[in-house]
């Protein structure tokens, strides 16, 4: 599918509105039981949910789900309701009487695109996403452009952003994809004479999350996001600015083995696996322009971001 859901287990689900001063959504990415999961921070101006909890010096090692979702801060109550839908499921760290959904979660700001500063997301919202994911058929493809997280998303405060995922098949059967929410301040590098971005004051990011079928530690987990945030620079010019809130998410799922019969095998598997998350980083942010663009918008509400 060249999508995100090529990794086995690997399900992507949406939830949005539009219209009546709305334009904004949720996306999460609902990996299998037991998915080992880390984060990197590399945007100056983060929203962001349970990121702490994903150090590798911390309790927990495993990801119940993944919430990307607009409406800045705000929206970040989208989390709770995958939250609420891991602990119907039975999925969380256990605990006396039950289990605790570890549900990261980053957001972006499209407050009042749609005409209304309060219409953002919220934990029915959130719950949706996560019904439609876990609903989805194992390698189905992923819906791109403006749903989701992506619904209200814009490139350099004038351009339609939008969701793009992207993959590659390594020769020792490792799988790695990519899913990216656009709404960066920076403009995609592959377009010569682009504009430069709008002066208006940024509030801007870019959402990854990477998956990957390899067998990795949480520490791992963390040195892929970090090296990953590289597919964004490649991608998108300026990035990691003052202004971004670029996160990215790594997710582990563990069924196949990398090479790890000496210490230089280990180090080359895992930096062969590294540049190829931020090759498929590019790629899904690329697609995610791409994608935007095939979307009829209000006549003059957005400009048409051409060349890619």
């Amino acid at each position: 599918m060249g999508a995100i859901t090529d990794v086995q287990g690997i399900r992507v689900g949406h939830a949005g509105k539009t219209g009546d001063g709305w334009l904004t959504g949720v996306t999460v990415v609902l990996p299998p039981p037991d998915t080992v999961g880390s984060v990197d921070v590399g945007g100056g101006g983060p929203a962001t949910h349970e990121t702490d909890a994903l150090d590798p010096t911390t309790l927990v090692t495993t990801v119940d789900a993944v919430v990307l979702t607009g409406g800045s801060a705000y929206g970040l109550a989208s989390a709770h309701g995958a939250q609420q839908w891991c602990e119907e499921n039975g999925r969380g760290f256990a605990v006396p009487g039950g289990v605790v959904p570890i549900v990261p979660a980053a957001a972006i700001f499209d407050l009042g695109r749609g005409g209304n500063f309060s219409a953002r997301p919220t934990a029915d919202m959130g719950y949706a996403a996560t019904l439609a994911a876990a609903a989805q058929p194992e390698g189905h493809d992923v819906e791109r452009g403006n749903v989701g997280a992506g619904t209200g998303a814009l490139i350099a405060r004038t351009y339609k952003g939008g969701l793009g995922t992207a993959s590659a098949t390594l020769e020792n059967g490792v799988v790695v994809g990519a899913l990216a929410v656009v709404n960066a301040l920076g403009l995609p590098v592959v377009a010569p004479g682009n504009p430069e971005p709008s002066d208006a004051p940024g509030l801007n990011t870019t959402l990854v999350v990477v998956a990957t079928n390899a067998v990795l530690d949480v520490a791992e987990c963390k040195r892929t996001a970090s090296a990953a945030q590289a597919g964004i620079a490649r991608a998108l010019n300026p990035s990691h600015t003052l202004a971004d809130g670029d996160v990215v998410f790594c997710l582990a799922t563990g069924e196949v083995a990398l090479d790890r019969s000496t210490e230089t095998a280990r180090q080359v598997s895992l930096i062969t696996l590294q540049s190829a998350a931020a090759d498929v980083v590019r790629l899904a942010i690329l697609d995610g322009v791409q994608s935007a663009e095939t979307v009829s918008t209000p006549a003059g509400e957005y400009g048409a971001f051409g060349g890619l």
